[in-house]
């Protein structure tokens, strides 16, 4: 058996911002030094938590080579390559690798509507273009298709896929491609959650790690999760899993009502991370809209009662 390559808590890192929009590249390097130092096993830039589909591509640049640049080997770097068809995204690709990105992290097409045989063609096109592994990113909610299991099960079978990384919300079906795995022997495919709230549960039904928007404002209650379940002490999992369920409020204190769930999260994270000292602005790129002062207070509440401040 082949142990995938990448495993363990990988969170999905924000992108620090100016108040011009442009990338605070002091406030990333110092946030992704709080990440290491609170024992990530990876990094994931570019993804939905780094406002990916808000940023021009030479803001995409900028974050792919501070990251690569600041981890400097320490652990892998995984580059989201998200764009709405695949010649797009194959730029995305190239930039990545000049940058010295470990591995692609890349959704279904969307925009249009998409046939499975064209998803399909989609990876394959991608992975003749590149050396580096691919991650499938399934994550129905953003691109409007959920990756069929048995299409992901098959290009893994073919080396296509080195990875996925699961936020579609079907937990079942999450567990069905966990049983496909190990029916299929494809060990070295890594499968990943990329839920906040059942890193603890996803563990103990085989997934490799986790990959937490919330771990950008606690990586370490994550890193815990997952050093707690190797050790076998499946109850301090669960413990430190629903202190994090806890922390999960922050996303929701901006009603719906006034804002987008994707501005009340990300805000929120971002929010919190400034509080924490992590990045010095937490501004979000446009037209997501900011949290009021009455929301910040709530955030802060929220995370003194975690013992983060």
């Amino acid at each position: 058996m082949t142990a995938p390559k990448f495993a363990g808590i990988i969170p999905p890192l924000c992108t620090p911002l100016h108040d011009d929009f442009t990338v605070d590249t002091a406030s990333l390097r110092r946030h992704i030094d709080f990440q290491l130092e609170a024992g990530v096993h990876g990094v994931f830039v570019l993804g939905s938590s780094s406002e990916v589909a808000f940023l021009p591509d030479r803001q995409r640049q900028v974050v792919i080579e501070t990251a690569v640049d600041q981890v400097a080997g320490r652990v892998p770097v995984l580059a989201g390559c998200i764009d709405m068809t695949t010649l797009r995204v194959a730029e995305h690709l190239k930039t990545a690798e000049a940058a010295g990105a470990d591995a692609m992290v890349v959704t279904a097409p969307y925009y249009t509507r998409t046939h499975s045989a064209e998803i399909d063609l989609h990876f394959r096109l991608l992975h003749d273009g590149t050396e580096l592994p691919i991650f499938a990113y399934d994550i129905p909610v953003a691109v409007h298709t959920k990756l069929d299991r048995q299409l992901v099960l098959a290009l893994a079978a073919d080396g296509v896929l080195a990875g996925v990384k699961d936020s579609s919300g079907d937990e079942a079906g999450f567990r069905f491609l966990l049983k496909g795995r190990r029916e299929r022997g494809l060990d070295s495919f890594a499968v990943f959650t990329g839920s906040e709230l059942l890193v603890d549960s996803a563990l103990a039904l085989g997934a490799d790690g986790a990959v937490p928007g919330l771990g950008n404002v606690d990586p370490a209650g994550y890193v815990r999760i997952h050093d707690h379940f190797r050790t076998g002490d499946t109850a301090a999992a669960r413990r430190e899993q629903e202190r994090l369920l806890s922390l999960f409020g922050i996303t929701d204190v901006a009603p719906p009502a006034r804002m987008g769930r994707g501005s009340a999260a990300l805000g929120a994270f971002k929010a919190a991370m400034k509080m924490r000292g992590f990045i010095d602005n937490a501004v979000t790129a446009p037209p997501q809209l900011p949290l009021n002062a009455e929301e910040l207070l709530q955030i802060k509440e929220k995370l003194a009662e975690s013992g983060l401040l």
